[in-house]
């Protein structure tokens, strides 16, 4: 006995077509630095019975609706519900380091504020890609920067983040020759997009940055296995 027919024609699911409206409600409008000292907190399988606190650069307020906590992870300010792999970073939630309180969601406070602000720069969709915001850099993250495979890395100081209509999110670094003033500030002339000159940039905190600087072999050797290509190791840690 065969099965009938549905009246309703078939439709065709175009499933890269869902993953791109998936995408634009993640979609970042709206940015609120970090001023209080909160945390993300997070594993690694490595060393699974300890936990990681990294500072929050940011909160975010995506399309929507949601806030989220961002932290320079990698290559980009990324997300800390993002991170969701075992061997680089695996995000178990926010910290206030004076409460010890350990807590899922952002707090209120942020997501009222960042709501509120939304709402009054609530600017007009372009077709072309237009600067939103500037937040200052505050936790002395650095960039290291690499052109062309032969080419030596270089390690720069990470002044700002742009936010884009298109939620990305640049660093802004300081083309030496330029400098005029300082010391150096978003808006400077001598400041550009980080992806905009260099095929890969990574993102390091300040003492990560400096062991670099001086050299420290420990930190030298993880760096050289995360940046060469098909390795996958944990990212140096405080």
């Amino acid at each position: 006995m065969g099965i009938p027919q549905s009246p309703r024609p078939a439709q065709v699911i175009d499933l890269e077509a869902m993953r791109q409206r998936q995408l634009a409600r993640r979609r970042l409008v709206r940015l609120s630095p970090e001023l209080d000292n909160l945390e993300m907190v997070y594993r690694l399988a490595s060393d699974a019975d300890t936990l990681y606190g990294m500072p929050l650069l940011a909160w975010g307020l995506q399309e929507d609706g949601e806030v989220v906590g961002l932290v320079p992870w990698m290559e980009a300010l990324t997300p800390c519900h993002r991170l969701d792999d075992a061997e680089h970073g695996h995000f178990i939630g926010y910290r206030d380091p004076e409460t010890e309180e350990l807590f899922e969601e952002a707090p209120e406070h942020k997501v009222l504020e960042l709501e509120h602000a939304a709402a009054y720069f609530d600017y007009e969709e372009t077709d072309e890609t237009t600067l939103i915001q500037q937040l200052p850099e505050t936790q002395g993250t650095h960039a290291l920067c690499m052109d062309e495979s032969d080419a030596p890395w270089q390690l720069k100081q990470v002044f700002g983040w742009r936010l884009y209509s298109d939620g990305t999110v640049e660093a802004l670094l300081a083309d030496e020759r330029l400098i005029e003033t300082t010391p150096i500030l978003p808006g400077d002339p001598c400041l550009y997009p980080g992806h905009s000159r260099h095929r890969v940039v990574y993102f390091f905190q300040r003492q990560i940055a400096n062991r670099i600087r001086h050299e420290d072999p420990n930190t030298l050797e993880a760096l050289a296995l995360m940046v060469m290509p098909g390795n996958d190791v944990d990212p140096p840690t405080d």
